[in-house]
Protein backbone atom coordinates (compact mmCIF):
# COMPACT_ATOMS: atom_id res chain seq x y z
CA UNK A 1 0.00 0.00 0.00
CA UNK A 2 1.33 3.44 -0.97
CA UNK A 3 2.32 5.34 2.18
CA UNK A 4 0.30 8.77 3.05
CA UNK A 5 1.68 11.64 1.87
CA UNK A 6 2.79 14.73 4.13
CA UNK A 7 0.78 17.13 1.94
CA UNK A 8 2.02 20.29 4.39
CA UNK A 9 5.81 19.20 4.80
CA UNK A 10 5.39 18.42 0.86
CA UNK A 11 3.86 22.10 -0.08
CA UNK A 12 6.98 23.67 2.49
CA UNK A 13 9.43 21.93 0.93
CA UNK A 14 8.46 22.65 -2.36
CA UNK A 15 7.54 25.84 -2.00
CA UNK A 16 11.14 26.36 -0.39
CA UNK A 17 13.06 24.58 -3.38
CA UNK A 18 11.23 26.87 -5.87
CA UNK A 19 11.99 30.29 -4.02
CA UNK A 20 15.67 28.88 -3.74
CA UNK A 21 15.90 28.03 -7.46
CA UNK A 22 14.35 31.70 -8.36
CA UNK A 23 16.96 33.46 -5.79
CA UNK A 24 19.41 31.15 -7.83
CA UNK A 25 20.69 29.31 -4.98
CA UNK A 26 21.11 26.31 -6.85
CA UNK A 27 23.10 23.83 -4.23
CA UNK A 28 20.01 25.19 -1.72
CA UNK A 29 17.64 24.71 -3.88
CA UNK A 30 18.58 21.23 -5.17
CA UNK A 31 18.54 19.92 -1.43
CA UNK A 32 14.78 21.21 -1.28
CA UNK A 33 14.07 19.56 -4.40
CA UNK A 34 15.66 16.06 -2.40
CA UNK A 35 13.52 17.11 0.40
CA UNK A 36 10.49 17.03 -2.20
CA UNK A 37 11.11 13.41 -3.28
CA UNK A 38 11.99 11.63 -0.17
CA UNK A 39 8.62 13.05 0.93
CA UNK A 40 6.68 12.57 -2.16
CA UNK A 41 8.88 9.55 -4.55
CA UNK A 42 6.63 9.49 -7.21
CA UNK A 43 7.02 12.95 -7.92
CA UNK A 44 3.82 14.55 -8.51
CA UNK A 45 5.69 18.13 -8.92
CA UNK A 46 8.62 17.02 -11.17
CA UNK A 47 11.39 17.84 -8.76
CA UNK A 48 13.63 15.67 -10.38
CA UNK A 49 13.39 17.04 -14.24
CA UNK A 50 13.94 20.36 -12.20
CA UNK A 51 16.99 19.48 -10.62
CA UNK A 52 18.05 18.32 -13.98
CA UNK A 53 16.57 21.88 -15.65
CA UNK A 54 19.27 23.36 -13.24
CA UNK A 55 22.51 21.03 -14.56
CA UNK A 56 22.41 19.20 -11.51
CA UNK A 57 21.76 15.39 -11.02
CA UNK A 58 21.17 12.32 -13.56
CA UNK A 59 19.06 13.71 -16.59
CA UNK A 60 16.16 11.25 -16.41
CA UNK A 61 15.19 9.18 -18.73
CA UNK A 62 11.81 10.94 -19.20
CA UNK A 63 9.32 13.17 -17.01
CA UNK A 64 7.33 10.96 -13.90
CA UNK A 65 3.96 10.19 -14.90
CA UNK A 66 2.42 11.47 -11.68
CA UNK A 67 3.92 14.67 -12.71
CA UNK A 68 2.89 14.77 -16.27
CA UNK A 69 -0.51 13.63 -15.53
CA UNK A 70 -0.84 16.18 -12.58
CA UNK A 71 0.78 18.73 -14.93
CA UNK A 72 -2.18 18.18 -17.70
CA UNK A 73 -5.34 17.28 -14.72
CA UNK A 74 -4.81 20.87 -13.92
CA UNK A 75 -4.75 22.97 -16.93
CA UNK A 76 -7.15 20.61 -19.03
CA UNK A 77 -10.00 23.61 -18.88
CA UNK A 78 -7.51 26.30 -20.10
CA UNK A 79 -5.47 24.19 -21.82
CA UNK A 80 -6.41 25.28 -25.64
CA UNK A 81 -6.70 28.73 -24.54
CA UNK A 82 -2.83 29.07 -22.61
CA UNK A 83 -1.39 26.98 -25.96
CA UNK A 84 -2.85 28.99 -28.85
CA UNK A 85 -3.14 32.52 -26.73
CA UNK A 86 -0.21 32.66 -24.53
CA UNK A 87 2.43 29.88 -26.12
CA UNK A 88 1.13 30.86 -29.93
CA UNK A 89 1.08 26.97 -30.29
CA UNK A 90 0.26 25.67 -33.94
CA UNK A 91 1.65 22.11 -34.61
CA UNK A 92 -1.68 20.23 -35.03
CA UNK A 93 -2.06 22.94 -38.23
CA UNK A 94 1.34 22.73 -39.06
CA UNK A 95 1.13 19.09 -39.72
CA UNK A 96 -2.24 18.89 -41.69
CA UNK A 97 -0.39 21.90 -43.78
CA UNK A 98 3.17 19.57 -44.50
CA UNK A 99 0.56 16.33 -44.98
CA UNK A 100 -1.14 18.04 -47.92
CA UNK A 101 1.80 19.73 -49.11
CA UNK A 102 3.86 16.84 -49.28
CA UNK A 103 0.49 15.11 -50.75
CA UNK A 104 0.39 12.37 -47.83
CA UNK A 105 -2.96 10.65 -46.97
CA UNK A 106 -5.69 10.74 -46.36
CA UNK A 107 -5.69 7.68 -43.70
CA UNK A 108 -7.44 4.84 -43.06
CA UNK A 109 -6.35 4.41 -38.95
CA UNK A 110 -4.71 6.95 -37.60
CA UNK A 111 -3.33 7.10 -33.56
CA UNK A 112 -3.03 10.02 -31.58
CA UNK A 113 -0.21 10.25 -28.86
CA UNK A 114 -1.08 12.60 -26.00
CA UNK A 115 -4.03 13.54 -27.84
CA UNK A 116 -4.74 16.08 -25.07
CA UNK A 117 -7.93 18.00 -25.58
CA UNK A 118 -7.96 17.30 -29.25
CA UNK A 119 -5.91 19.63 -31.45
CA UNK A 120 -4.33 17.57 -33.67
CA UNK A 121 -7.39 14.82 -33.96
CA UNK A 122 -9.16 18.42 -34.96
CA UNK A 123 -6.83 19.22 -37.46
CA UNK A 124 -6.90 16.33 -38.68
CA UNK A 125 -10.12 14.70 -38.55
CA UNK A 126 -11.49 15.17 -42.37
CA UNK A 127 -7.90 12.71 -43.26
CA UNK A 128 -8.67 9.80 -41.59
CA UNK A 129 -11.29 7.47 -41.53
CA UNK A 130 -10.68 6.03 -37.95
CA UNK A 131 -9.16 8.08 -35.05
CA UNK A 132 -7.75 6.56 -31.95
CA UNK A 133 -6.73 9.41 -29.11
CA UNK A 134 -4.51 8.52 -26.00
CA UNK A 135 -3.43 10.84 -22.95
CA UNK A 136 -2.30 10.66 -19.54
CA UNK A 137 -4.40 12.81 -18.41
CA UNK A 138 -8.18 12.00 -17.61
CA UNK A 139 -8.74 15.04 -17.86
CA UNK A 140 -7.48 16.31 -21.04
CA UNK A 141 -9.59 12.83 -22.29
CA UNK A 142 -12.72 14.01 -21.17
CA UNK A 143 -12.88 17.12 -22.90
CA UNK A 144 -11.68 15.36 -26.27
CA UNK A 145 -14.17 12.52 -25.89
CA UNK A 146 -17.04 16.02 -25.78
CA UNK A 147 -15.69 17.27 -29.03
CA UNK A 148 -16.66 13.47 -30.71
CA UNK A 149 -13.49 13.69 -32.72
CA UNK A 150 -12.40 10.28 -31.78
CA UNK A 151 -13.91 7.18 -32.44
CA UNK A 152 -11.54 5.46 -29.42
CA UNK A 153 -10.17 7.44 -26.39
CA UNK A 154 -7.72 5.31 -24.08
CA UNK A 155 -6.79 7.30 -20.45
CA UNK A 156 -3.05 5.71 -20.78
CA UNK A 157 0.83 6.20 -20.51
CA UNK A 158 2.24 6.39 -24.06
CA UNK A 159 5.10 4.00 -23.85
CA UNK A 160 3.00 1.56 -21.88
CA UNK A 161 -0.16 1.72 -24.79
CA UNK A 162 2.18 1.24 -27.63
CA UNK A 163 3.86 -1.77 -25.49
CA UNK A 164 0.65 -3.47 -24.50
CA UNK A 165 -1.56 -2.65 -27.28
CA UNK A 166 -2.38 -5.31 -29.64
CA UNK A 167 -5.37 -3.76 -32.16
CA UNK A 168 -4.85 -3.70 -35.63
CA UNK A 169 -2.01 -1.09 -36.59
CA UNK A 170 -2.04 2.07 -37.57
CA UNK A 171 -1.61 4.18 -40.83
CA UNK A 172 -0.31 7.39 -39.08
CA UNK A 173 0.68 7.97 -35.52
CA UNK A 174 1.00 11.29 -34.14
CA UNK A 175 3.11 12.54 -31.22
CA UNK A 176 2.63 16.42 -30.89
CA UNK A 177 3.79 18.15 -28.16
CA UNK A 178 4.75 14.29 -26.61
CA UNK A 179 8.74 14.39 -26.97
CA UNK A 180 9.22 17.38 -24.74
CA UNK A 181 8.53 15.08 -21.44
CA UNK A 182 10.28 12.15 -22.93
CA UNK A 183 14.28 11.89 -22.69
CA UNK A 184 15.27 8.58 -24.64
CA UNK A 185 13.28 8.01 -27.64
CA UNK A 186 14.11 4.42 -27.89
CA UNK A 187 10.83 3.12 -26.39
CA UNK A 188 8.50 5.75 -28.21
CA UNK A 189 10.45 4.91 -31.63
CA UNK A 190 10.58 1.14 -30.85
CA UNK A 191 6.42 1.36 -29.95
CA UNK A 192 5.70 3.03 -32.65
CA UNK A 193 7.06 0.83 -35.25
CA UNK A 194 5.10 -1.86 -33.60
CA UNK A 195 2.26 -0.20 -34.22
CA UNK A 196 2.38 0.48 -37.36
CA UNK A 197 1.55 -0.94 -40.58
CA UNK A 198 4.60 -1.31 -43.19
CA UNK A 199 4.74 2.62 -44.70
CA UNK A 200 2.79 4.12 -42.14
CA UNK A 201 3.36 7.90 -41.44
CA UNK A 202 4.63 8.80 -37.88
CA UNK A 203 4.53 12.65 -37.79
CA UNK A 204 6.02 14.29 -34.64
CA UNK A 205 7.38 17.87 -33.30
CA UNK A 206 10.26 18.05 -30.40
CA UNK A 207 12.47 20.67 -29.04
CA UNK A 208 16.23 21.56 -30.09
CA UNK A 209 19.21 20.73 -28.54
CA UNK A 210 21.34 22.93 -30.10
CA UNK A 211 24.79 20.99 -30.42
CA UNK A 212 26.76 23.49 -29.02
CA UNK A 213 25.19 22.98 -25.66
CA UNK A 214 23.96 19.54 -26.18
CA UNK A 215 28.22 18.84 -25.10
CA UNK A 216 27.57 15.26 -26.83
CA UNK A 217 24.34 14.80 -24.90
CA UNK A 218 21.10 13.20 -26.82
CA UNK A 219 19.15 14.94 -25.05
CA UNK A 220 18.44 17.13 -21.82
CA UNK A 221 15.68 19.00 -19.60
CA UNK A 222 15.87 22.98 -20.61
CA UNK A 223 15.67 25.46 -18.12
CA UNK A 224 11.19 25.39 -18.88
CA UNK A 225 11.81 21.65 -17.14
CA UNK A 226 10.70 20.35 -21.07
CA UNK A 227 13.41 17.99 -22.56
CA UNK A 228 15.33 19.15 -25.54
CA UNK A 229 16.67 16.32 -28.00
CA UNK A 230 19.68 16.82 -30.29
CA UNK A 231 18.52 16.83 -34.18
CA UNK A 232 21.41 13.66 -34.96
CA UNK A 233 20.24 11.44 -32.00
CA UNK A 234 16.53 11.90 -33.47
CA UNK A 235 17.76 10.69 -37.01
CA UNK A 236 19.69 8.02 -35.43
CA UNK A 237 17.17 6.28 -33.40
CA UNK A 238 14.74 6.85 -36.11
CA UNK A 239 16.97 4.64 -38.43
CA UNK A 240 18.17 2.24 -35.73
CA UNK A 241 13.93 1.30 -35.42
CA UNK A 242 13.31 0.75 -38.99
CA UNK A 243 12.04 4.34 -39.88
CA UNK A 244 13.31 6.24 -43.39
CA UNK A 245 12.84 10.42 -42.76
CA UNK A 246 10.50 12.01 -44.93
CA UNK A 247 11.53 15.13 -44.01
CA UNK A 248 12.69 17.59 -40.66
CA UNK A 249 11.78 20.81 -40.66
CA UNK A 250 13.05 23.77 -38.41
CA UNK A 251 10.10 24.89 -36.86
CA UNK A 252 9.14 27.08 -33.43
CA UNK A 253 7.61 25.08 -31.57
CA UNK A 254 5.67 27.57 -28.94
CA UNK A 255 6.67 31.03 -27.89
CA UNK A 256 7.75 30.74 -23.90
CA UNK A 257 8.28 33.85 -22.22
CA UNK A 258 8.02 35.95 -25.20
CA UNK A 259 11.13 33.83 -26.84
CA UNK A 260 10.53 31.41 -29.51
CA UNK A 261 10.83 27.71 -28.71
CA UNK A 262 12.87 26.30 -31.89
CA UNK A 263 12.31 22.48 -32.87
CA UNK A 264 11.64 20.37 -35.43
CA UNK A 265 8.60 18.87 -37.35
CA UNK A 266 9.46 14.90 -38.25
CA UNK A 267 7.60 12.93 -40.82
CA UNK A 268 9.07 9.38 -40.63
CA UNK A 269 7.71 6.41 -42.93
CA UNK A 270 7.91 2.97 -41.55
CA UNK A 271 10.32 0.65 -44.11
Amino acid sequence: MAKKIDEDALAEAYDRALALEKAGDVDAAVKAYEEVLAIDPEDHGGAAVRIASMGRGETPTKAPDAYVETLFDQHAEVFEDVLAEQLGYHVPMMVRQRLQELNLGPFKRMLDLGCGTGLTGGALRDLCEDMTGLDISENMVEIAHEKELYETLFVAEVEDFLDDNDEDPFDLITATDVLPYLGALEPLFFGAAENLNPGGLFIFSSEELPEAEAKGQPYMVGPHQRFLHSAAYISDRLAATGFELVEMREINVRMQEGHPSPGHLVIARLG
